[in-house]
């Protein structure tokens, strides 16, 4: 299997699930335990589905400090038994991104619970990050997605946020191509410098043309806001939206329907 046959709709709205800390992680809770990580994720993605979106991805975001590239068997057992049960309880389709950037842990997930995607956040090059140097692995992820014979999809960033370039910055539309065309990704993430960053329009404009160029959608990956996403969508071709739907703006906060709303209804008015 080459390529996934998952697609995001046109002007997608994909909302994001943050995991509460999962076991092992310094912060997490071991009296609460990993039932109350469950069912704070399934009342998001509730809220998210509810409110109109046409994806949720989940990922570990409580579980800081993040492991660079291989998170402990026990972070990828966890993270299965609450996507699964996320997975069985919406009616859209499932993403999976686990940090910082494993990529065949996010698969092995994605395949065993019936997810249809996931984000790689470094697909190919190098990035300096507060994990040290993070490698894409573009070689193994596209080809263990064939030994699983998963239809899994695999967004990867470009200039993803919290990093820096190794070297000399690669160009975004060199990048693009290097994770498209050369990484057989099936679509591209650009982003803001960090969590809720907005998107410099100019990076976005040109990540689009190359995307477009390339036969693969592209994606805003952070700071879209419902007073913002109708401009995003006029170049890109989805939204991942996290911290705008939150209560009070707040990215660890629970998940606010109305927000979640709010978003969407500007989003699809673009599409008028």
């Amino acid at each position: 299997m080459s390529e996934a046959t998952f697609t995001l709709p046109d002007d997608a709205v994909v909302g994001m699930v943050h995991l509460h800390t999962l076991p092992g992680a310094p912060n997490y809770d071991a009296e609460a335990g990993l039932d109350a990580v469950r069912e704070s994720a399934l009342e998001d993605a509730a809220k998210l589905d509810a409110g109109g979106v046409d994806a949720v991805m989940i990922e570990n975001f409580g579980d800081a400090p993040f492991y660079p590239d291989d998170v402990p068997k026990h972070t990828v057992a966890s993270m299965t038994a609450v996507i699964d049960a996320v997975a069985r309880e919406v009616d859209v389709p499932v993403g999976v991104n686990v940090l910082r950037n494993d990529a065949e842990a996010a698969l092995s997930i994605a395949a065993a619970t019936g997810a249809s995607f996931v984000r790689v956040n470094v697909h190919a090059g190098s990035r300096v990050t507060d994990q040290g140097v993070v490698e894409g692995r573009a070689h193994e992820t596209m080809r263990l997605r064939d030994q699983l014979d998963a239809d899994v999809a695999v967004f990867a960033d470009v200039g993803v946020k919290h990093s820096e370039p190794l070297g000399p910055e690669t160009p975004l539309d060199v990048a693009v191509e290097e994770v498209v065309g050369r990484g057989l990704a099936d679509g591209v993430v650009v982003s803001g410098s960090g969590t809720g960053a907005p998107t410099d329009d100019s990076d976005l404009e040109t990540v689009a043309h190359a995307a477009d160029e390339a036969g693969a959608p592209a994606l805003v990956g952070s700071g879209v806001t419902a007073e913002t996403v109708a401009e995003t969508l006029e170049y890109a071709d989805g939204v991942i939206v996290g911290t705008a739907l939150k209560e009070g703006g707040e990215t660890t906060a629970p998940v606010d329907e109305s927000r979640v709303r709010a978003v969407v209804s500007a989003a699809h008015a673009s599409q008028e």
